[in-house]
């Protein structure tokens, strides 16, 4: 009896989601970059609306990170569930399904 366990998404995979992460994290905490007045838009200093700017921009990369490594991992599912049957017999025994008791009334 042999334990697989899934199989991670690809290391590019990886790699393109700490990129991702990173840049919108660095974004945020170069302060450099950001700690000044001008331009103005809207009577807003540059900080105000950069920073504004920064909130989409994260949440998109993050879900884009997020749909990455979960595609990854559902296409690790489907392998799995179509590769050859695990040896398990088809008894019900241990069932734990909605017409299962479990031998309770």
């Amino acid at each position: 009896m042999t334990h697989h366990s899934p199989r991670r998404p690809r290391t590019a995979v990886w790699v393109t989601v700490t990129i991702l992460l990173v840049v919108a994290v660095a974004g945020t905490l170069a302060v450099p970059i950001y700690a000044r007045a001008t331009p103005a838009l809207a009577n807003f200093p540059f900080f105000y609306w950069y920073q504004l700017l920064w909130v989409p921009v994260v949440g998109i990369l993050c879900g884009i990170s997020y749909f990455l490594v979960t595609s990854g991992e559902s296409a690790a599912r489907r392998r799995e569930a179509a590769g050859p049957a695990s040896g398990a017999d088809d008894t019900g025994v241990g069932d734990t399904g909605l017409g299962n008791t479990g031998g309770a009334l």
